[in-house]
């Protein structure tokens, strides 16, 4: 090496960063042996921070700009140097740029399935991906917590530490923010927000801001999906609605069977099941055209009856009127309703009494054939 060239590599006149790559974060300027000269001239372009460290501690920091070192503009560097009555001479100090732009689609995912307790479907395992961006907004505190004096450190070696720190923070605001798990493909955004507060909370303390926080999907369990879509569709039903249907499909099923003591009884739990229904439309109340709820008829008069030695009902007037042209309900059949205190025959109510009056008689003998 020629004198000239050894002169030339004994001081630094120009520190500067031209970052050509996509993904660097941290760059080391490569001072290696040679000294900054006081007065060097330093440019930190825009999404840069360039930060200077004295024996492993961080002294000072500077924004985008171009600057003349002096001791007045090194402050910290000046005291941790005892320069108080300025300096003049070469120094060294290790000079770390740092990019502040925002690094864009970086991914992030759950290895494995992430546990959440839910109130109804108890412990249930779920999966989820999506990106997000960040940028560095302390260089410092970034340095200092996450990339250490490494001389370059780029967006892959900070994924790793990063994901890992979201997938539990994104399990912390999944389990805290009272959003329904059968909900949740349908509330991806609302998720990403809380991830993206959840993640800011703790990210500040590494000098880190993330600016983007996307869920993109989240899976769950093939028997844990028909288990919710179930019971999204038996809380979407009108459940009086559904127990009049089946017990209006009940009436001719019971009113058909002969196995429970004859015809009678298959009546006679035909017309119970028919007066629960009325009972049920009467407390839900029908809707008119115009759509306003009519109010429930007033009470009416409602008898038990004994029908092949089993007691059925309540049955309304309307139901043992039926009863009787069916010749179930006879003036000797024994009946009761409240406020009586025993059973008695029918023929003793005068609110049935009527109903025997009613009844035709049986029809004339047809003549024979000539």
């Amino acid at each position: 090496m020629g004198l000239f060239d050894k002169i030339k590599n004994e001081f630094i006149d120009i520190i500067e960063w031209v970052d050509n790559t996509n993904d660097t974060i941290v760059w080391k300027f490569p001072r290696y042996q040679n000294e900054i000269k006081m007065g060097a001239q330093l440019t930190v372009r825009e999404s840069q921070v360039a930060v200077f460290m004295n024996e492993g501690k961080i002294a000072d920091v500077f924004a985008p700009g171009r600057y003349e070192l002096q001791t007045q503009n090194m402050p910290i560097l000046t005291t941790l140097r005892g320069w108080k009555y300025g300096f003049n001479s070469p120094f060294k100090v290790d000079v770390f740029y740092v990019s502040t732009k925002q690094f864009i689609d970086q991914k992030w995912g759950t290895k494995n399935p992430i546990t959440l307790s839910d109130p109804r479907f108890g412990f249930i395992e779920l999966r989820a991906f999506g990106t997000y961006a960040f940028r560095v907004n302390d260089a410092g505190k970034f340095i200092k917590e996450i990339a250490g004096t490494n001389e370059s450190f780029s967006t892959e070696e900070v994924a790793e530490q990063l994901r890992s720190m979201i997938v539990t923070k994104f399990s912390d605001a999944a389990g805290e923010g009272n959003i329904p798990v059968e909900k949740f493909a349908a509330n991806l955004e609302e998720l990403s927000q809380l991830g993206k507060d959840k993640l800011n909370t703790d990210f500040t303390e590494y000098g880190l801001n993330i600016t983007k926080f996307l869920v993109e999907n989240v899976s769950m369990p093939e028997d844990l999906k028909k288990e919710i879509f179930n019971y999204s569709r038996l809380n979407a039903i009108d459940m009086n609605k559904l127990a009049q249907f089946n017990t209006a499909n009940a009436i001719g099923d019971a009113a058909k069977n002969q196995g429970l003591g004859g015809a009678g009884v298959g009546m006679g739990v035909g017309f119970g099941m028919g007066n629960m229904m009325t009972n049920m439309f009467n407390q839900t109340g029908m809707t008119n055209a115009g759509g306003n709820a009519t109010p429930p008829p007033p009470p009416t008069t409602q008898f038990h009856v004994v029908v092949n030695g089993a007691q059925a009902g309540p049955f309304a007037i309307q139901q043992l009127q039926a009863m009787v042209a069916a010749g179930q309900l006879t003036t000797a059949t024994l009946v009761w309703k409240a406020g009586m205190a025993n059973w008695a025959a029918a023929e003793t109510q005068v609110e049935l009494q009527a109903l025997f009056a009613a009844v035709p008689p049986p029809p004339p003998p047809v003549p024979p054939s000539v």
